[in-house]
């Protein structure tokens, strides 16, 4: 059955340039060893301290969705089950907002194919050893009809289902203009999604305590974030995190990146991280006491451009590693079977069926031009697979960069010792030779064994080759090594990672950092370290599980990790990071107010007060700050002063008719500008009067 009508069921459609790029691009299928020419050299870079946390047992998601009929054959459950797949979502995108679950229907007529009911998906589920995240019906549902569903899962039916999201893509419901996303609420703002947020958790939780609750929020940098509504107060996060923080255990999150062509869509997953990074903060500042505690899930994402080519494996073998680094439990890859759509040419020559699932669909379109056959794997199938040879539940992800943007990197640490080493290369035409460093752990001088997933590929290739510190890796490639240790590697691998550190009494100079005590050994002392990129900076030690860090820099945004060190000196894992800012002096003798008025995607309006609160007079001002994001800068639009700009540093000074700002607070001088944003807006952390740090606040 032709299905790609339905391609726009499950996600947000964006609007889309779709260009044919041929690039011929010749794939070395034996890296390291007899390259034909002289390759570009990169430099790679991989720190074992820096740790970015632990992979979860959910971290490698997929979506199933109901209109699939293949959804739960036996060669589904053989293919998910080799490639590695441990979070299964359902129904199935803009479906979970119609999706009746006792009757298998969809409100509004959505075909669902036969044997995709609830208790099949499980059955596919469990086959694979994998967990389940169901999207309660919110659009056309009810808190009961949800409460009963979790009633059956884990009650009557002993499912153990944990994670449940109350609907999908809700802010789509037409309160913002665009309307794909079934809500037949007479309120469809904000506010009325997250106080029925409350009422679901509640009566979700009355059934079954230990379930987990996940509510939408927008994605910084893409529509609707930051936009208020007609009638609202504030903008969709801010208000739902404001009312239903207390009451849920995690926010939902699609990415999808913008259509332009696919180098540009490639280089967008080096946006995710300070996305993620600004819906924390958002997290922090407006869910209450509760914050810490809500997590991250990444339940929608594909290139969402030739996702079926080597630039959707490209794509995916990167944004698993970059949400799971910054902090997402799950990554949930959109989506099984999708579905044929146009027929376009990938830059390494090879064909886009427009199908955006893992698996083909098998379909034909009206010019006789057709898929592989139905279950032939796409290349996002083969990254998904590459991902547990990179990592598997338990290991820990740590920092690695390259000096090349078309060679990205991720590395983790095994319990066992060793680390590897997913190279991921965007380059359609070019080959490049790698040379690796290493800072906190040593290699052995044992050939590694490489992984390698090249331009049409049928299958990963795994071969022993070059050395740990010298690979050479074919255009548009994927490659993974897999290293041991020397035996003089200054690692414990019986010390535990010390546990879940938190920062407290953040001032403008201070901050204390506390852990969970290392096990495994004895204990000499614990080491912190700050992270600046790939470099590590000792920053102190302490012999407690605490430690306080003094003569920060006020304004400023500081990444620390924790070890235990044993008796030999030799370190444990890295902890999770733990990222604070401090804050700015209370006894400043100036005050800035920074309010973020309104957004659209793409820009947003920020308004500045300036006060002078200290005893004497200022006449003629200079006003500094600098933007914590590459993604956002000033426009061509300001207002009551006149803006310089050098990078993101951004100086104001002021126009003829305020010069003056009176002592002790006696006036205050209103400015502001139009921001343009390519991705994360987060607010600047602080404001420098006449080269003094400001107190700073801010509001939305």
């Amino acid at each position: 059955m032709d299905l790609s009508f339905l391609r726009g069921r499950g996600r947000r459609r964006r609007l889309a340039m779709v260009v044919a790029v041929a690039l011929a691009g010749a794939v070395l299928t034996t890296p390291g060893t007899g390259a034909q020419a002289a390759t570009p050299a990169v430099e790679v870079t991989v720190n074992a301290r820096e740790g970015l946390g632990t992979v979860p047992d959910t971290a490698y998601g997929l979506n199933q969705a109901v209109w699939d009929g293949n959804m739960n054959t036996p060669a589904s459950v053989d293919l998910l089950g080799k490639a590695g797949v441990r979070m299964m979502r359902y129904p199935g995108g803009s479906y979970g907002d119609g999706f009746h679950w006792r009757t298998s229907t969809v409100s509004g007529g959505g075909y669902v194919a036969p044997g995709t009911d609830f208790d099949s998906f499980m059955g596919t589920v469990k086959a694979i050893d994998a967990q389940a995240i169901l999207i309660a019906n919110y659009g056309s549902g009810t808190a009961q009809e949800a409460a009963d569903w979790v009633k059956y899962a884990n009650v009557t039916k002993g499912y153990g289902v944990r994670y449940w999201e109350i609907g999908n893509e809700i802010f789509g419901n037409g309160h913002y203009g665009a309307d794909w996303e079934l809500d037949y609420h007479e309120n469809k703002g904000p506010a009325t999604y997250a106080n029925n947020v409350v009422e679901y958790a509640r009566a979700m939780k009355a059934v079954d305590p230990t379930i987990k609750i996940g509510a939408v929020v927008t994605d910084p940098g893409n529509w609707p974030d930051g936009v208020v509504g007609d009638g609202d107060s504030a903008a969709w996060n801010q208000t739902v995190l404001s009312i239903a923080g207390p009451y849920i255990d995690f926010v939902i999150m699609h990415y999808y990146p913008n259509h332009t062509t696919a180098a540009d869509v490639l280089q967008q997953v080096r946006l995710l991280p300070g996305e993620l990074e600004q819906v924390r903060r958002q997290i922090d500042q407006y869910a209450g006491r509760n914050g810490p505690d809500i997590g991250i899930a990444l339940t929608e994402t594909s290139s969402n451009y030739q996702s079926d080519t080597q630039v959707g494996g490209l794509f995916t073998a990167d944004v698993y590693f970059a949400a799971l680094e910054n902090g997402v439990f799950t990554v949930d890859y959109w989506d099984t079977r999708n579905g044929m759509g146009d027929v376009t040419t990938a830059p390494d020559g090879t064909t886009s069926y427009g199908d955006g699932g893992l698996l083909s669909s098998g379909n034909c379109n009206s010019d006789n031009v057709c898929e592989p056959p139905l279950n032939t794997p796409f290349a996002p199938y083969y990254a998904l697979q590459m991902l547990s040879r990179v990592a598997l539940p338990g290991d820990t992800l740590v920092r690695a960069a390259s000096d090349n943007r078309l060679v990205t990197v991720h590395a983790a640490r095994g319990a066992d010792g060793g680390l590897s080493v997913e190279l991921i290369n965007q380059d359609p035409g070019n080959a490049y030779t790698v040379h690796l460093g290493y800072d906190g752990w040593t290699p052995s001088d044992a050939t590694p064994t490489v992984h390698t997933l090249g331009s049409g590929y049928t299958s990963i290739a795994t071969s022993k080759q070059g050395t740990a510190s010298t690979q050479v890796i074919p255009p548009y490639s994927i490659v993974t090594l897999k290293l041991t240790p020397s035996a003089t590697n200054p690692v414990s691998t019986t010390l535990t990672a010390p546990g879940s550190p938190a920062a407290s009494e953040v001032t403008a100079g201070t901050a204390t950092v506390s852990w969970r005590p290392s096990t495994g050994g004895a204990v000499t002392r614990y080491a912190v370290y700050q992270q600046f990129g790939t470099n590590s900076v000792l920053l102190g030690e302490s012999t407690s599980t605490s430690f306080t860090a003094r003569n920060l820099v006020p304004g400023t945004s500081y990444t620390l990790n924790v070890l235990a060190t044993d008796q030999k000196g030799r370190l444990s894992m890295p902890s999770e990071p733990v990222t604070f800012v401090t804050g700015t002096p209370r006894d400043s003798t100036c005050a800035v107010t920074y309010n973020l008025a309104t957004g659209w995607g793409s820009g947003f309006v920020a308004n500045i007060s300036v006060a002078n609160t200290g005893p004497t007079p200022i006449t003629g001002w200079t006003l500094a700050f600098t933007f914590p994001a590459a993604t956002e800068s000033v426009s061509g639009s300001t207002w009551n002063g006149d803006f310089s700009t050098d990078g993101s540093h951004v100086v104001v000074t002021p126009t003829s008719s305020n010069t003056y700002l009176a002592p002790n607070g006696g006036n205050t001088v209103s400015l502001g500008f139009v921001g343009n944003q390519t991705g994360a807006n987060p607010p600047p952390a602080s404001f420098t009067l006449n080269g003094t740090v400001c107190a700073t606040t801010y509001s939305y």
